[in-house]
C-alpha cells in the first residue's frame, strides 16, 4: 500500500531530527570526555564561516546546531522515501548505507565546499561512529513509525544458525571487553586496552607512545572487535551443527581450536609486539580461553541434540 507524500516526509523528519539527535549527543560526550564542551560544533561552524572561533559562545553553537538538524531532516526524508519505495524494504542494510555512505558524502563534501584547511578537522572514528549509531536509530524509527509488522532483521528469522551466532559472538565479545575493562581498572588505566589495540589497528601506531585514547576511537575499535566475534559467533554455530551430525570430527574441532588461539598470540607478535607487550601475553591467551569457554557454554546450553550425541554416545575415530 503506497504511503501518503505527507506521512512519509513527517515520519523523514522525525526520524532525521531522531538521527541527528544521536550524532549531536555522541560528540557533546566526546568533547565532554576530552575537557572540550562543545568542541566539535564550535570547529565546525569556524569551517563553514572560515575563521577560528577561540571558545564555543551559545550563539555560535545554537547557529551551528540549527543548521545541524536540518540537514539531518533532509536526510531523513530522502531515507524515508528509499524506504516507502520497497515491498519489504532492508532497513538495517539500508541504516548502515545511510551512515557509512551517504552521511560521510555530505559531510566530507561540505568540508570541501567550505575549503576546510584539513578534513580531519574531526578524527574520522568519531565521524564513523556516530554516523552508523544514527543510521541504525534512523531505520529503528522508520520501521516502528510504519508499523512494519516483520522483524527488523527479517533474515534472522529465515536463518537461525546465523541468529544463534549472533546472541554467541556477542556473549564472547562482552566476556572479552569485560576481562581487559576489569584488568585496565586495576592497572589504573580505564580503557588502556580497546586504545592500545584501536591505535594499533586503525591508527597504525608504533609503540605506546603513539597509542590515543580517545572516545572516538575506543567507540570505532568497539564496532571492531563486536563485528569479529559476531563472525567468529556464526562460525562457531555453525561447525556445532555440523559436530551434531558429525561427531567425528569433533576432534578436529578441537585442534582447530587450540591452531586458532596459536595463530592470534603469533600474529600480535608479529604484527604489533608492542601491543602484547604492553597487554601481556598471558592476558591475551586468557582473553582467549575465557571467550570460547563463554561462547561454548552458549552453543552447549543451546544444542541439546549436541550434548546427546558427545555424551550419550561413543564417539569412534579412526585413525
Amino acid at each position: 500500500m503506497r504511503r501518503p507524500v505527507q506521512a512519509v516526509i513527517v515520519q523523514g523528519v522525525t526520524g532525521g531530527v531522531l538521527a541527528g539527535l544521536v550524532v549531536a549527543l555522541w560528540f557533546l560526550v566526546a568533547d565532554a570526555l576530552a575537557g572540550h564542551l562543545f568542541r566539535t560544533p564550535a570547529l565546525l561552524a569556524g569551517v563553514l564561516l572560515r575563521r577560528e572561533f577561540p571558545e564555543a559562545t551559545f550563539r555560535l553553537v545554537s547557529a551551528y546546531t540549527v543548521l545541524h538538524f536540518g540537514v539531518f531532516a533532509l536526510l531523513g526524508v530522502g531515507m524515508a522515501r528509499v524506504s516507502a519505495a520497497f515491498a519489504a524494504p532492508p532497513r538495517v542494510f539500508l541504516g548502515v548505507v545511510f551512515g557509512l555512505v551517504l552521511q560521510e558524502v555530505v559531510f566530507y563534501a561540505g568540508l570541501l565546499l567550505a575549503q576546510a584547511p584539513r578534513l580531519d578537522v574531526v578524527p574520522w572514528p568519531h565521524v564513523i561512529g556516530a554516523n552508523v549509531a544514527s543510521g541504525l536509530v534512523l531505520m529503528a524509527y522508520l520501521h516502528r513509525a510504519e508499523r512494519d509488522p516483520r522483524p527488523l532483521a527479517p533474515a534472522l528469522r529465515d536463518h537461525p544458525v546465523v541468529a544463534r551466532g549472533l546472541v554467541t559472538g556477542l556473549i564472547g565479545a562482552i566476556a572479552v571487553a569485560a576481562w581487559f575493562f576489569v584488568l585496565d581498572i586495576a592497572a589504573g588505566a580505564p580503557l588502556r586496552t580497546p586504545a592500545a589495540l584501536g591505535s594499533a589497528l586503525l591508527l597504525g601506531a608504533a609503540g605506546p607512545a603513539e597509542v590515543t585514547v580517545s572516545f572516538g576511537l575506543v567507540a570505532t575499535y568497539t564496532v571492531v572487535h563486536l563485528a569479529a566475534f559476531l563472525v567468529a559467533g556464526v562460525v562457531l554455530v555453525a561447525v556445532a551443527e555440523e559436530v551434531e551430525r558429525v561427531p567425528a570430527i569433533a576432534l578436529l574441532v578441537v585442534l582447530a581450536g587450540i591452531v586458532l588461539e596459536g595463530l592470534v598470540v603469533a600474529t600480535l607478535a608479529v604484527g604489533a609486539e608492542w601491543v602484547l607487550g604492553t597487554l601481556g601475553w598471558w592476558s591475551v591467551v586468557a582473553a582467549n580461553l575465557i571467550a570460547v569457554s563463554a561462547m561454548g557454554w552458549q552453543v552447549w546450553r543451546t544444542h541439546p541434540a549436541l550434548r546427546r550425541r558427545l555424551l550419550d554416545e561413543t564417539v569412534q575415530v579412526r585413525v
